[in-house]
Order: C-alpha cells, then structure tokens, then sequence
C-alpha cells in the first residue's frame, strides 16, 4: 500500500495530493474521505493519484507518516529514563492529538482491511518500538539498565498502558500520567546502583 514505483512524478503534484488527503483526514475522518475529494481538493485527476497510490488507504497512510514523522522524534536527554519519559510523553501527545487520533480510525479500519492493519503495525508502530528498544538498548549500555532486562516486555509495560487507555478504557492520557507509568516500569528495570541514587 505504498506509493508505487517505477513511475516518475512531478514533487509538487505529489505533496498536493498529500496535503489535500491530511487536511481532509482531519476535517472529515477517515470513514469520510475517498478518492473523489482527494482529487478535487488537490485539483489533479483521479487518475494521478492511481498512478502513484493503490487505494485511499494508501495515500491517507503516506500523508499521515509524512507528519507523524516529524512529530516524533528521538530523544536524546542523556539519561535513558529522561529518553524513554520523554519518547514516551510526546507518544502520548501526538495520539490523543487531532493528528493521533486517526491512528484509532485506522485500527478500527484495520479490523476489515488485513492490509491496512499490517500498513499501520508495519510503517507506524514497528518504527516507534524500534525506536523505544534503541533507548532502552542504549540504556543497558549505559550501565544505567539491567544487563538481562527483557526489552521486548519492558517496551510492552511501558507503552502498553498508553494504548489501553486511548483504545479501550478511554481514561485521560496526561503528561503526569505517563510520567508515573514509565517511573513506575523503572523502578523494575533499572540496574541496582541507578535505583540507589533516585
């Protein structure tokens, strides 16, 4: 569900269609965007944007990593567990932001489009926890984490929380929230002598 290739474009076409996709997306959601408004909302044909996208998926996709992406950098404070709070808070923020929220749109889309939902985990989520397990590498590294700390679990204790609260339970979603879950996940993870001087 990627752009396609092999088939040149002109940029200023292309990011168009982008933005016209983004802006729709945040005005009307996911459900009510299609290819018709794309394309009368960036003034291109139907046409162009088949050249380039499979489906409606696969542009809104493209239009909302193009920000994600900017929105969520990797921190680098000097202190892994100022990383993973900081990594973690701005997590938060974008996805309870009108920006975010398309992310649970998508999910529910996801849950009738096999293609969709493996677009999301593949090109949004697996990036994030790459990024989270680069921390937390870096953190055992650091002599600041547990030599035999378990990453994979230790990113699901940390980040897990955040997507129960967003998709399931609906409870708020604050900074001072997602300061105490990933204190809390240290206190577990972190090596004797860091706990010692907290």
């Amino acid at each position: 569900m990627q752009s396609k290739r092999g088939r040149p474009r002109d940029e200023g076409t292309h990011k168009a269609i982008l933005s016209a996709a983004y802006d729709l997306l945040l005005e009307k959601g996911f459900d009510a965007v299609t290819v018709d408004k794309i394309a009368e909302r960036a003034k291109v044909s139907k046409a162009t944007i088949y050249k380039w996208w499979s489906n409606k998926a696969a542009v809104i996709m493209d239009s909302f990593l193009s920000t994600a992406t900017d929105r969520l950098p990797v921190p680098d404070t000097g202190s892994s567990v100022q990383d993973i709070v900081t990594h973690a808070t701005n997590l938060a923020r974008f996805l309870t932001s009108r920006e975010g929220t398309v992310i649970k749109e998508l999910i529910g889309a996801g849950q009738l489009d096999e293609k969709l939902a493996e677009e999301y985990r593949t090109r949004f989520f697996q990036p994030r926890r790459l990024q989270a397990k680069g921390l937390l590498e870096k953190g055992i590294q650091k002599g600041e984490l547990r030599e035999n700390l378990d990453i994979e679990v230790s990113i699901d204790l940390i980040y897990g929380p955040i997507f129960y609260r967003l998709l399931i339970t609906g409870d708020e979603v604050n900074d001072s929230y997602v300061r105490d879950l990933v204190m809390n996940a240290f206190k577990g993870v972190q090596a004797t002598s860091a706990t010692e001087s907290m």
